[in-house]
């Protein structure tokens, strides 16, 4: 059996049977430069906080999973250089080699099923790359939701994906894919798309019900929460459409492939919006946070 390292808030919710929503620390080593990674941090922690939740941010930290982080340890990691990107194919083998790395959505899945947390709040998820008829990338966290009963709050998949493409393989893995109140599907930094959501629910309450019955029917597999973006912070889908595809050829022209594509997109993105997508980011996050709380707490109350 793994030994988990609890932080002291998050071993005090466990003991009292309190709502826990899990928290990923690619953010905090991959998303943006300290310190405003580690205030961003900070601040989703707490907005989950005011929402009568516990965050659990998750790391592996000198080989041992920490299952939420103490201020000091949010601090190291925040400066830490080299930090490893974990998923599922190299999450054990950090843990077993004393390694140190932040956790995708993937990972964090794994990590918060093991710690007995039912919802994880996230930005977007990984899914299917352009191209990937070619390269076939397709992102671990599709595979993950399919197989770990964890109900995450995303703004959809990120937008730099082949979306469609991404849906298919959701559909075909029976992931529950529910649009939180909008039968559109969002499109990460923007509230909506041309897409449909398969399934639509308008409270938190309907999304517990349906987490709780997946696991009392036997089914495998979490549900994936597709929240919009508030409207008062997205960019328009016409906006970013031109944005993305100049990003997506200057990629294609410097011959960018793998785990490099994802954080290139990202801060071309981030450079031609002149930082508006980085801003929008963060809000859909906090929005995340804010309803994977609530989420978190009707899990607790269907035990009463």
């Amino acid at each position: 059996m793994i030994d988990i390292k609890y932080s002291a808030e998050v071993k005090a919710a466990k003991a009292a049977g309190t709502a826990l929503v899990a928290l990923e620390s690619t953010i905090i080593t991959h998303g943006m430069p300290y310190p405003q990674n580690i205030e961003v941090a900070a601040q989703v922690e707490q907005d989950i906080r005011d929402a009568g939740a516990t965050p659990a941010t998750i790391a592996v930290i000198d080989g041992h999973l920490h299952v939420g982080l103490e201020a000091d340890q949010l601090q190291k990691l925040g400066q830490a250089k080299d930090v490893a990107k974990l998923s599922r194919a190299d999450f054990a083998a950090c843990l077993a080699n004393g390694g140190t790395g932040a956790t995708t959505v993937a990972a964090t899945m794994i990590a918060a099923h093991l710690a007995g947390i039912q919802v994880f709040a996230t930005g977007g998820i990984g899914g299917v790359h352009k191209g990937a008829e070619s390269s076939f990338d397709i992102s671990a966290d599709l595979l993950e939701l399919a197989a770990t009963p964890v109900t995450v709050v995303a703004a959809g998949a990120k937008a730099i994906l082949d979306v469609p493409k991404t849906l298919e393989v959701l559909e075909t893995q029976g992931v529950p894919v529910i649009g939180y109140g909008q039968d559109s599907f969002p499109a990460f930094w923007s509230s909506q798309s041309d897409l449909s959501v398969p399934l639509r629910m308008d409270d938190a309450d309907q999304i517990a019900r349906a987490h709780a019955m997946r696991q009392a029917v036997g089914l495998p597999g979490g549900q994936l929460i597709a929240n919009p973006i508030p409207k008062a912070d997205e960019i328009a889908a016409e906006t970013l459409a031109p944005v993305i595809t100049q990003a997506q050829a200057e990629a294609d022209a410097k011959g960018v492939s793998g785990k490099a594509v994802t954080p290139f997109l990202l801060q071309r993105i981030f450079e031609l919006t002149e930082g508006r997508s980085l801003t929008a980011n963060i809000a859909l996050v906090r929005n995340n946070a804010r309803l994977a709380s609530q989420i978190a707490r009707a899990l607790i109350s269907l035990r009463v």
